[in-house]
């Protein structure tokens, strides 16, 4: 063999191979240039790897064009222009810009209808032709959703009447009866609490099936504590019955919450402890009950001691319970009772409304009361209530992105034989702004009112600490009335470590001691998820606006949140 012939065949192939791959370049034209403007609109595809992709091409663009109004138009032959360049020539004809849909009154509703178009008249409606395949497919599936979910549509009689209109007749065909919801079957978590399913999702047997309703209203399982959807709800259609598959995990809801603070105290410079116990106990019994036991004591000798047990849909009924007992003791001063019980009515999954009556009853623990504003009394308020909450159980650290408290009480306090009338709002708001998968901005603003001819030292409003405004004593801040706004820019360093600005602002208003100031508090902070659960560390300073910055003021708070 001649010692060419090998550079001669690779070089053969090479060359092959660019002719076989060659692109074929395609152009499309109407039968004016006005024609070829529009066409050229539709952004056709001009370039393709073989001619079966050119006809593909063709055929496509052609049935663009009859959905968009030009049903007459029609193809002339395509053109070989060279080896690398066809050329094919569409005849558009005229737009039909409008249908009219002939429908039976006994198979469809206006109402329907109206979702659509606001051109309804007697027997027809009017839509843009573009939007036959749209509407077809909405009407599908409204009727699907009205207990039909097998209906099929289609245009029949099309034709262009005398008025150079296009007319058709809507064909329904449902296929079978109405279907409504027969059973409901809950998979993984079968001790699932059936008045959620009643009266929270809002799913109930013997109810028309609309299978879009029923996934909206199962991913509000989101917004509970104590259960996760773990895949889309099912269907079992069979020729007598359709049943509902609902795939649903128990969740870990438990929570214990506690913290260590410490501190320098001014007057003996000694370090001193304090912190607090906080233990929630959720749908323990499959009832989606919820038990909190809160127990706090700090360097001011305060003590205080919490109950509360939430009873949701009583006897399978729309109405709950929320009972609640709350213990306070400041040293050998006073100590307060207040026993709270509330109805409440949950309207949708995020979003509940309460009616209660708040009982409190306070004593003076002093032998000498003759200089002090501390007295014994009788309170009683009538209480209502908005409560919100927007939960992500996708994020496990910040579960809670939204959330709106507001409580107002009408009522009187009684002591010295005297009544007078008072008006109670606590509220708590507070949101976070995600910037980004890394970034966030977490804003919470909570505050309290009594309104009051005259104000007792046993009445006011407590707060400062790890959660009021951080950088001072846990409840050392007195007020009658008081606004605190916490902000913190997070950052999240892994999937298990974040951290955070403190940036606190709060105005108090003391009218017994006639006192009226802002406070501010500056700092930082991280969290680390454990095994133990969520560790937080805070280090913030406090001052009031006419104070100077001082680091033996700084105070430095540990918690620990434990899910089980």
């Amino acid at each position: 063999m001649h010692k060419y012939t090998p550079i001669l065949i690779i070089s053969l192939l090479i060359f092959s191979s660019e002719l076989i791959a060659q692109n074929l370049n395609l152009e499309i034209i109407g039968s004016n240039d006005k024609e070829t403007e529009i066409i050229k609109n539709l952004n056709y595809n001009k370039t393709h790897i073989d001619y079966k992709s050119v006809l593909n091409e063709i055929d496509s663009l052609q049935n663009r064009v009859t959905k968009s109004g030009y049903i007459e138009n029609s193809i002339f032959a395509l053109t070989k222009l060279n080896d690398s360049t066809h050329l094919s020539k569409i005849h558009l004809g005229n737009k039909y810009e409008v249908i009219h849909i002939y429908f039976e009154k006994n198979q469809i509703t206006s109402q329907s209808i109206k979702l659509i178009t606001d051109n309804i008249f007697d027997s027809f409606f009017v839509i843009p032709f573009e939007e036959v395949e749209n509407t077809l497919s909405f009407l599908n599936k409204d009727i699907a959703n009205q207990g039909f979910p097998f209906t099929k549509l289609k245009l029949s009689d099309i034709k262009i009447n005398d008025e150079n209109i296009i007319s058709a007749r809507l064909i329904i065909n449902n296929g079978e009866s109405k279907r409504g919801l027969d059973k409901i079957i809950v998979k993984g978590y079968e001790k699932f609490p059936k008045s959620y399913l009643k009266r929270f999702l809002k799913i109930k047997p013997s109810k028309t099936f609309n299978i879009d309703a029923i996934k909206n209203k199962v991913n509000s399982l989101n917004n509970l504590r104590f259960a996760n959807q773990i895949k889309p709800p099912e269907v079992l259609f069979t020729k007598d019955s359709t049943q509902l598959y609902l795939y649903i995990e128990k969740a870990n809801s438990n929570t214990f919450d506690g913290y260590l603070g410490f501190s320098t105290n001014e007057n003996t410079n000694k370090l001193e402890f304090n912190g607090y116990l906080d233990l929630q106990l959720n749908n323990n019994f499959n009832y989606g009950e919820s038990l909190k036991l809160l127990y706090k004591a700090n360097e001011l000798e305060q003590k205080k001691f919490e109950i509360n047990i939430n009873l949701p849909y009583i006897l399978g009924s729309p109405i709950g319970t929320e009972l609640e007992l709350n213990i306070f003791k400041q040293d050998s001063t006073f100590n307060t009772v207040n026993q709270k019980a509330k109805l409440f009515y949950q309207l949708n999954a995020k979003t509940r409304v309460f009616i209660g009556l708040d009982a409190i009853e306070s004593n003076n623990l002093l032998e000498n009361t003759n200089t002090t504003q501390i007295n014994d009394y009788n309170a009683n308020f009538y209480t209502i209530k908005y409560d919100f909450e927007n939960r992500k159980t996708d994020n496990t650290t910040f579960p809670v992105k939204s959330l709106l408290k507001v409580e107002l009480g009408f009522g009187s306090r009684q002591f010295n034989n005297t009544n007078e009338k008072q008006t109670r709002i606590v509220s708590e708001l507070h949101h976070i702004f995600n910037l980004n998968q890394n970034n966030s901005i977490f804003l919470r603003l909570n505050g309290a009112l009594l309104n009051s001819k005259n104000h007792l030292e046993n009445e006011l409003f407590r707060f400062g600490g790890i959660n009021s405004i951080r950088g001072f004593q846990e409840n050392s801040l007195l007020a009658t009335q008081y606004g605190v706004l916490n902000t913190e820019y997070r950052y999240r360093l892994s999937n298990s470590i974040y951290a955070h600005t403190i940036i606190d602002f709060a105005t108090l208003n003391n009218k017994i001691d006639n006192i009226k100031e802002n406070l501010y508090s500056f700092g930082v902070g991280f969290g680390v998820t454990t095994k133990a659960g969520l560790l937080k560390f805070n280090y913030a300073n406090g001052k009031s606006e006419n104070q100077q910055f001082k680091l033996n003021n700084s105070k430095i708070h540990l918690s620990l949140t434990s899910v089980f």
